[in-house]
């Protein structure tokens, strides 16, 4: 039997980096996806490692399942009910384990994911040989949730293997966890963001397994469910940013002009709940989605005024707006800025074509466009026979 996991990558739909000085922030999940297949292999295998196979980028990596055995005694009593965080030991375990493969130079930032992969499995699954394979239509780095939707995706496959979760093997297709479960995918997919990322805030990953939109505000997190169909054009700038950097510069900028930063978080925060309000109302007929729309497109323009004034926009992203706005389009940054990846909000009643020539214009300036749904499911599993 072999496993399928797929997990939505996310956007900031408003507040990003106000949401640090205590705004209301929306994030929501699309659907666009990362796949993860995990087959253990049985006594006819003849397999006695674990295989990770990123297969995007064809790489392989492969461990001999008793260096896993060595590298992680305690997983002898594998507790999958029960979430927990790498110690030091283990975390120079791992380094030991990542620093074998030879990662090849230009691809040495997949070291974090590689060592979540060997943590989440180590502890879920424990010794069992078995080949994982991911693959992902989410672009890396660019600030769409790529390494929070492979530790859930991950979680979910490897927890599916195991008594901890409920879940129907015979079910055909794509198959939802029950609230508790997602709970316990969220949770250890936590675990995996924290290898990743160090300090991850955690929305992320709950946006990934629990899909819809969320709105958070000094770490409380609230879920909604989208009464509208929004779609989206998603511009990848493909410029990298250094969001730890970006987001002390607004601190820094807060400093200087406390009393007119307050004035714009404050913006911020309005905008946001405004946002929501939007979302969850009813929408009885073509007239209200449209008059919706305008609406949001007019807080999508406002949010990335006060996101200019914060000081975390860039070349790439002004080009992407001149672009959009030509087609009398509303765009906004999203996540935290300085490149990375540009929201532009796609009326229900544009027309294809139009769409089309925005895609071309924005791809002769080497931009990478995707479109997705906003606030669709989370994470789901399928069950299928090997072939």
């Amino acid at each position: 039997m072999e496993v399928k996991a797929r997990a939505p990558g996310k956007i900031i739909l408003s507040g990003e980096h106000a949401v640090v000085h205590g705004s209301t922030a929306v994030a929501s999940s699309i659907d666009l996806y990362t796949f993860v297949s995990l087959r253990i292999a049985t006594p006819s295998d003849d397999q006695d490692s674990l295989k990770l196979q990123l297969k995007d980028m064809a790489l392989e990596f492969s461990w001999p399942i008793s260096r896993i055995r060595e590298a992680f005694p305690e997983s002898a009593t594998v507790q999958s009910s029960m979430p927990t965080s790498c110690s030091m030991e283990a975390a120079r375990a791992i380094a030991a384990l990542v620093e074998e493969q030879n990662i090849p130079e230009a691809k040495f930032g997949l070291a974090p994911g590689i060592s979540a992969f060997l943590w989440l499995y180590s502890s879920i699954q424990g010794y069992k040989p078995a080949t994982v394979v991911v693959s992902s239509e989410l672009p890396l780095g660019s600030g769409l949730g790529s390494s929070a939707a492979f530790c859930v995706a991950l979680a979910a496959a490897l927890l599916a293997f195991t008594d901890s979760v409920l879940v129907d093997v015979n079910h055909q297709g794509w198959l939802s966890f029950g609230v508790k479960d997602l709970d316990l995918v969220n949770k250890w997919a936590f675990e995996g963001e924290k290898m990743i990322h160090g300090k991850p805030s955690g929305i992320d990953n709950t946006v990934s397994t629990y899909g819809n939109i969320i709105s958070f505000k000094s770490g409380n997190l609230t879920h909604m469910k989208s009464t509208m169909s929004l779609k989206m054009l998603i511009t990848n700038t493909k410029v990298g940013r250094n969001t730890k950097a970006l987001v002390a510069g607004v601190s820094e900028r807060m400093l200087r002009h406390s009393d007119a930063m307050a004035f714009v978080f404050s913006a911020v925060d309005s905008i946001s709940k405004e946002l929501t309000a939007i979302i969850q109302s009813p929408t009885p007929d073509e007239l209200s989605v449209t008059e919706k729309e305008a609406k949001i497109e007019e807080l999508m323009e406002m949010n990335q005024g006060l996101l200019q004034s914060m000081g975390v926009s860039h070349a790439t992203i002004e080009t992407v707006l001149r672009t959009t706005l030509k087609y009398k389009l509303s765009s906004k940054l999203t996540g935290a800025g300085g490149g990375g990846c540009v929201l532009t909000l796609l009326p229900t009643l544009l027309s294809g074509t139009v769409v089309d020539k925005v895609i071309a214009e924005l791809e002769s300036c080497g931009f990478q466009c995707f479109t997705a749904g906003v606030g669709g499911k989370g994470v789901e599993i399928s069950f299928v026979e090997p072939s």
